[in-house]
């Protein structure tokens, strides 16, 4: 199967993010919120000189999220983030303000607000780091899978004390069956992609992921332009894929690096999206049977969609035997890697060797004397496939 893309004609060189709908992008508190969280430490941003030799760029630099908090991926930054806000804003309903990171912490403050339910749908990432942060808060969570994810995935869930229902069908069937449970019983969904009706929390989780692309102005992302040439992000549903695009679009404008979206070509509804949506989302042609199963989404994210829309250069679709590939690539320089988590870095190795993608390299202009950042979002959350895919054990 062939790696497809698809050029954004609907790119502005300096997005208008002037209408109320993007207020949420002014928000700057996310990294003191992180900081405050016990275990927080800023991920490796690790180079890659073996593999970008291999395929013909100058660097490779990768923010290695499978560090963040000790639960093996990214996503606890913005279920944190979207369960404080929610918080903050129960506590300023009822007691006026004065609630802070050190409130999020403390039992007695806690106490007081009163007790909650969360719930989400997940494909195992943002399950999991729901959970996570509702174990840590003493409050109950309640996650959705698609009934075929992998054991070990349910059981990272089930340690944080969660409860997990299984649900025929797609991620987009949990989120359905999520949604209507609890409207039935009271519950406060915390899910990473928005729809009608709700749109408030996913603002709260790109907003919390942002805090991957800041701690890097200390290093890359320096003030007037940052040190990379091209920045590959993954997309399910979108959410670090528009934290990251809406980052180098509001701090570099017209001068920030270009943007490249890689989804599994089985769920590729931002890659549908821009193709043929006329500049709506689409949903996904494909089967969302891909083994990148935290990216089997097919719905582009409403809050999402118009910040790729309106600042990523190129979608890549890319089939499973090249996230295998780039979890290889990732184990040979000493980078865990999962299914998911190595998307980003198997669009860009697709797309500097293979035939079929060589008219887009170059036209994107990614040569032996470009520096490119990859974002790999999570380490060996199936850790049973992961030693099968890299041959070790």
């Amino acid at each position: 199967m062939k790696c497809e893309y698809s050029f954004n004609p609907y790119q502005k060189e300096e997005p208008d993010w002037s209408d109320p709908f993007f207020d949420f992008l002014k928000s700057t508190d996310m990294p003191e919120f992180h900081r405050s969280i016990d275990g927080y430490a800023e991920t490796p941003l690790v180079p890659m000189p073996k593999l970008a030799a291999e395929i013909g760029v100058g660097q490779i630099l990768v923010k290695d999220e499978s560090h963040r908090y000790g639960i093996n991926a990214f996503k606890g930054l913005g279920a944190s983030y979207a369960i404080y806000r929610f918080l903050k804003g129960q506590w300023e309903k009822k007691f006026g303000d004065g609630f802070s990171p050190a409130s999020f912490k403390d039992p007695a403050t806690m106490e007081k607000l009163g007790s909650y339910t969360f719930c989400a749908a997940t494909d195992g990432n943002h399950g999991k780091a729901v959970a996570w942060t509702a174990n840590k808060l003493r409050q109950r969570a309640i996650i959705y899978m698609p009934d075929n994810s992998a054991q070990a995935r349910i059981d990272h869930i089930t340690k944080e004390n969660a409860e997990v229902v299984l649900v025929p069908g797609t991620f987009d069937d949990c989120v359905a069956k999520c949604a209507s449970d609890a409207e039935a019983n009271g519950w406060q969904v915390i899910g990473d992609t928005a729809y009608p009706g709700y749109m408030e929390i996913p603002q709260y989780i790109i907003l919390g992921y942002s805090t991957i692309f800041r701690e890097m102005e200390n290093s890359i992302n320096k003030p007037g332009k940052s040190d990379v040439d091209f920045v590959f992000l993954p997309a399910g549903v979108g959410g670090v894929a528009s934290a990251g695009t809406s980052y180098y679009a509001l701090r570099y404008g017209k001068n920030r690096p270009k943007i490249v979206c890689v989804e599994p070509k089985e769920s590729d509804c931002f890659l549908e999206s821009v193709k043929n949506g006329k500049g709506e989302p689409l949903f996904t042609k494909g089967n969302q049977m891909s083994i990148m199963a935290g990216l089997n989404c097919g719905m582009p994210s409403l809050i999402a969609w118009p910040i790729m829309r309106d600042a990523t250069e190129l979608f890549v679709g890319v089939p499973d035997d090249w996230a295998e590939t780039a979890m290889r690539a990732y184990y040979r320089e000493g980078i865990v890697s999962g299914e998911s988590g190595a998307a980003a870095l198997a669009g860009l190795i697709a797309l500097m060797t293979t035939d079929e993608m060589k008219e887009a390299r170059e036209k994107l202009g990614i040569n032996s004397g470009s520096k490119v950042f990859v974002l790999n979002t999570e380490g060996d959350t199936d850790p049973v496939n992961w030693k099968k895919v890299v041959g070790v054990g």
